[in-house]
């Protein structure tokens, strides 16, 4: 019986991971406008973020969108699929549990912030008029 459920969530993943994408595609909106200046602030800001994500969580297509409406240059990292990524959140955050935003470049102190709506009102603080 539990292979059964098993294979049944995963048909079920299977069916519905397009649909998501595709309706996350559809409905990303369109970046705010800034001035050229803004802009080169904004993405200085970015160089020292990372989000750590999985493609098809609805939590991570969440802080997308607002990372998309903020007009956000912020490295994307599939801890999913690619091993080094999920082992860096395991080993920095101390849970592979995303979304989850690294926040602070090489040889600085690093924060490893988790929660989508945490993320989002980070990103709104420090990146929204910056």
């Amino acid at each position: 019986m539990r292979v059964l459920i098993r294979y049944f969530f995963r048909a079920l993943r299977l069916i519905l991971t397009p649909i998501v994408l595709i309706a996350e595609k559809l409905s990303t909106p369109s970046a705010i406008a800034r001035s050229p200046e803004d802009q080169a602030r904004v993405d200085a800001v970015c160089k020292t973020l990372a989000l750590y994500q999985f493609k098809a969580c609805p939590f991570c297509i969440r802080v997308r969108k607002e990372i998309a409406r903020l007009g956000l240059q912020i490295e994307l990292r599939d801890a999913q699929h690619v091993e080094a990524h999920r082992n860096a959140l395991n080993v920095g955050g101390g849970a592979i549990k995303v979304p989850c935003l690294l926040i602070g470049a090489e040889g600085e102190n690093k924060e490893w912030l988790y929660e989508s709506n945490d993320i989002i009102a980070w990103l709104n603080t420090h990146c929204a008029a910056a």
